[in-house]
C-alpha cells in the first residue's frame, strides 16, 4: 500500500511538533525550579512514534514506557494538558498526578506510561486478549527500549500472545543503550527481532529513523494482526541524542557516535525526501516548523497559567464510585 503525501505530512508535523516539546523541556529543565522530577527525553528517537501511530486507527490503544511524549503527540493528545501534566498542575490531563513519567491520556487510547522497565508487556497481552475475546477490531501496540527486553515479563508476555495469537504489537524502540549500558554489554544476539521466533510470531527489523518504513511496518503487524493471525515483534533501529535524563552527562556515548547519529536526522530524512519529490517546499517546511514552535509556545504559557492541585485532591480518582 502506497503512503500518500497527507499522510507523510502528518508524520512529518508530529514529528516536529515532539521535536520541539521535547527541546523546549530540555531549555525549561535548565531552569532551577521549573519543573520537578526527573525528565527522560526521546530526542531523535520521532520517527518510531510518528509511523506506528499514522497506521492506527482511533480504536487501537497503545501503551509507552518513560520516553512517551513523541508517541503520545502523534496519537494526537494535546500539548497543553500534556504540557501542564508535565509542570504538575490541575489542568493537565492526570489533574496534575502524573507527572511526565506516567501519563495517561485515554481519551486517544494511549491507556498507559510506565516507568516500571518491562511493565507494559503483562498490560498489552491483557489487553490484546480482552479485545480478541470481545471481537473488537483493534490492535494493541506496546513501545518499550531495548533493554527492556532483558527482563522476564518481555519473554512471559510475547509468549503468551504468540500461543493466543493476541492482536498485539510489540515495538521495540532500540536507540542503542539501556540507561548506561550499550546494546553489546546488555544483550548477547545480533537481532532483537529474533527473538520472536521463539514465541511464535514473525519479527521484523526495520530503520526507527525512516518513518515510513516504521509506518509501513506498522500495518502489516496491524493487519496480520486484525485477520487473527497472532502478533508481530517490530524493532526499530534508532538512536537517543540526549542522556538517559537531562542530568545525564552522557560520559558512556562517544561524541563521534553522537554526532554519526545526529547526521540520521528523522525529521531532516523525511522532509528531504518530501522535497527532493516535490511534495514540500521549502516555504512550507517553515510554516511548519512555525506552528510546532507557536503550538508549544501556547502549550507554555497554558502549563505555567495553570493552578496547582489542591492537596484535598490528593485522594481524588484513586478508587472507583
Amino acid at each position: 500500500m502506497s503512503i500518500s503525501t497527507q499522510t507523510k505530512l502528518d508524520m512529518l508535523r508530529a514529528m516536529l511538533l515532539a521535536r520541539q516539546f521535547e527541546e523546549t523541556l530540555t531549555e525549561l529543565c535548565r531552569q532551577p525550579g521549573k519543573i520537578h522530577g526527573m525528565m527522560i527525553l526521546a530526542t531523535g528517537q520521532e520517527a518510531v512514534g510518528a509511523g506506528v501511530c499514522a497506521a492506527l486507527s482511533p480504536e487501537d490503544v497503545i501503551l509507552t514506557n518513560h520516553r512517551s511524549h513523541h508517541h503520545l503527540l502523534a496519537r494526537g493528545a494535546d500539548p497543553k494538558a500534556l504540557m501542564a501534566e508535565i509542570f504538575g498542575r490541575r489542568t493537565g490531563c492526570n489533574k496534575g498526578k502524573s507527572g511526565t513519567l506516567h501519563l495517561a491520556v485515554p481519551e486517544v487510547n494511549a491507556l498507559c506510561t510506565t516507568t516500571i522497565v518491562g511493565g507494559g508487556f503483562p498490560i498489552a497481552t491483557g489487553l490484546g486478549f480482552a479485545q480478541q475475546y470481545q471481537k473488537q477490531e483493534a490492535v494493541t501496540v506496546c513501545f518499550f527500549g531495548d533493554g527492556a527486553t532483558s527482563e522476564g515479563s518481555f519473554h512471559e508476555a510475547l509468549n503468551l500472545a504468540g500461543l493466543w495469537r493476541l492482536p498485539v504489537i510489540f515495538v521495540c524502540e532500540n536507540n542503542g543503550y539501556a540507561a548506561a549500558q550499550s546494546y553489546a554489554e546488555h544483550t548477547p544476539v545480533e537481532s532483537l527481532a529474533a527473538r520472536a521466533d521463539a514465541y511464535g510470531m514473525p519479527g521484523e527489523c526495520v530503520d526507527g529513523n525512516d518513518a515510513p518504513s516504521v509506518l509501513e511496518a506498522t500495518r502489516r503487524a496491524r493487519e496480520r494482526a486484525l485477520a487473527g493471525d497472532g502478533p508481530t515483534l517490530i524493532e526499530c533501529m534508532t538512536y537517543r541524542w540526549r542522556g538517559h535524563g537531562e542530568t545525564d552527562p552522557q560520559h558512556y556515548q562517544p561524541a563521534e557516535e553522537i554526532a554519526a547519529w545526529k547526521a540520521r536526522c528523522p525529521i531532516a530524512r523525511l522532509s528531504g525526501s518530501l522535497r527532493t519529490s516535490g511534495e514540500l517546499s521549502d516555504a512550507e517546511l517553515e510554516d511548519l516548523r512555525a506552528s510546532a514552535a507557536a503550538i508549544v509556545t501556547e502549550a507554555v504559557r497554558f502549563a505555567e497559567e495553570s493552578p496547582w492541585p489542591e492537596p484535598e485532591e490528593a485522594l481524588d480518582d484513586v478508587w472507583a464510585e
